[in-house]
């Protein structure tokens, strides 16, 4: 047995020296050493004037299996505060502390959920939420790695994207939170103050509507039967962002596809369900002509949005998720220069050109006169403001044009009082 251990160890060490690592491992009475040149040692003597020295460092690992992979880990670990020379000695490398029950990222991944659902109530909303926490954790970070605040901050900072690492370490926070794991991500909390976007104009969303069907003259020959007229749905998708400016999970989530064919729907709005982000609501039509442009109350639309939500597990927190990301890319499969989520901002900003008051505007988009205000006019182009200038300028005219019609009337009116009075002297 002590044979396979020395075996593996020497693997083990060959790994760590081709990933230039500068830490060993060793074996000492049946515990697993790492051997590195280290600072001295506080109340160590600097003899030789270098201010480093070699050291054993003991984390009473055993030498087993199990603990020559532990062994592994913490010599990664402390590679890289070597490479970064930002080692220091603390009450784990004094020996002061020691944890006997190392975790893996990946280890405290398979107990996340029932772990977050220990402190939150399960709904539908709060599933999403987790789902969104788990799934950026995991693709940011190596489930190998010690789940520890130096692995995981290093995970968010190889992130390129500026909103990807605020994304990232929104989900990571949670995770160690949940877990206990003491770390500071205050540098990475702060939102980032600008992101491209492009907001289609509505001629712009007219045009886009008409894509999905020339979609149909440059898609391959070879198409499944089954999925061959699946564009259709996205096409109404598409249309019913753009009419409603809703986000694109509220049209999967408990479609109330009863109400939105029901003759006694005469506003034609859309019921957002309870389960949704901000609750339910009953969102307004902005351009109902648009409605019967795009087919938007074709009941064979609808079948399609409720075969496409049932088909696996309903309201699946993963399945709608998949579903959300499927419209996007549809979007792309059909080379629009715009995403989904632009059609909501160019709901809120025809809104206001529009001359809808905001809390109206911002009631019927399910958010906060705030979010309203500081989220979505920041994407006012300057077109749009000058459509919005030109519109009040002809409102105003036409208000100018009202009066002078006024005092017109006004005037003939006392003309003609004024003709029959003479009349009938």
């Amino acid at each position: 047995m002590k044979e396979n251990i020395l075996s593996e160890l020497d693997k083990v060490n060959q790994r760590l020296k081709a990933a230039k690592t500068k830490v060993t491992i060793r074996e000492s009475n049946g515990s697993l050493q790492l051997r590195a040149t280290l600072p001295i040692k506080p109340g160590d003597k600097n003899t030789r004037g270098t201010g480093r020295k070699q050291y054993n460092i003991s984390l009473n690992i055993p030498a087993n299996l199990d603990g020559l992979k532990t062994a592994e880990e913490e010599a990664q670990e402390l590679g890289k505060l070597i490479a970064r020379k930002s080692f220091a000695w603390n009450d784990k490398y004094l020996g002061k502390e020691v944890s006997k029950d190392f975790k893996t990222i990946g280890e405290l991944l398979e107990k996340f959920e029932a772990e977050y659902f220990k402190t939150h109530k399960r709904t539908t909303k709060s599933e999403h939420t987790f789902y969104y926490y788990f799934t950026r954790t995991k693709r940011y970070t190596n489930s190998q790695d010690l789940a520890i605040a130096e692995n995981l901050i290093d995970s968010i900072e190889k992130i390129d994207k500026e909103w990807a690492r605020y994304n990232a370490a929104r989900a990571i926070s949670a995770f160690c939170q949940t877990f206990k794991i003491d770390i500071d991500l205050s540098k990475y909390s702060k939102m980032p103050e600008h992101n491209s976007r492009k907001i289609p104009t509505d001629a712009e969303i007219s045009t886009g509507f008409t894509k999905f069907a020339d979609y149909l003259d440059t898609r391959g020959k070879q198409v499944n039967k089954n999925v061959k007229d699946s564009w259709q749905l996205w096409r109404w998708i598409y249309g019913m962002l753009s009419v409603y400016g809703l986000r694109p999970r509220e049209l999967f989530i408990n479609p109330n596809i009863e109400w939105w064919l029901s003759e006694q729907n005469a506003d034609m709005t859309w019921k957002v369900d309870r389960n949704c982000k901000t609750g339910e609501r009953e969102a307004l039509p902005l351009y109902k002509q648009w409605i019967t442009d795009f087919d938007l109350r074709n009941p064979k639309y609808a079948k399609m949005l409720v075969d496409a939500v049932n088909k696996k597990d309903k309201n699946n927190h993963a399945q709608i998720t998949a579903l959300t990301q499927r419209v996007s890319w549809w979007f792309r499969k059909i080379a629009l220069d715009f995403k989904p989520y632009d059609l909501r901002h160019a709901w809120a900003i025809r809104a206001h050109i529009l001359g809808v008051p905001i809390k109206a505007a911002a009631d019927n988009l399910g958010h906060s006169v705030q979010v309203h205000t500081q989220t979505y006019q920041r994407w006012f182009s300057l077109d749009m403001r000058k459509l919005a200038i030109d519109n009040a300028l002809n409102k105003k005219s036409e208000v100018e044009v009202i009066k002078e019609d006024n005092q017109r009337l006004r005037l003939e009116v006392e003309k003609l009082r004024m003709e029959k009075v003479y009349s009938n002297l």
